[in-house]
């Protein structure tokens, strides 16, 4: 199992941990053990606290892939895109001296 199944399968599970706990304020609402408005605001509550964990979630990971990035070193997005311009710019150059009599 490689690094990005880990992380697919915890948002995953994540995405059923949702509905499990909607569905038990649901039943909470239903027995007339919560009213209407608290399930709603306690699950308002509990989407913000976890959004904001998904958020450090990805924060994380996204730092970690950097720095395996790094230590393989391999090169970023960007380094590639400059390399791909500078190539154009002189593929550019030889044309126009090729073009010289």
């Amino acid at each position: 199992m490689t690094f990005f199944d880990v992380i697919r399968n915890a948002l995953l599970a994540g995405l059923g941990i949702q509905q499990t706990v909607k569905d038990f304020v649901d039943e909470l609402v239903k027995k007339g053990e919560l009213s209407e408005s608290e399930g709603a605001k306690l699950l308002k509550e509990w989407a913000e606290k976890t959004g904001k964990s998904s958020e450090l979630l990805s924060k994380t990971v996204s730092d970690l892939v950097a720095k395996a990035m790094e230590k393989m070193n391999l090169p970023a997005k960007k380094d590639l895109e400059e390399v791909e311009r500078e190539i154009r710019a002189l593929s550019r150059r030889v044309d126009k001296l090729e073009e010289r009599p």
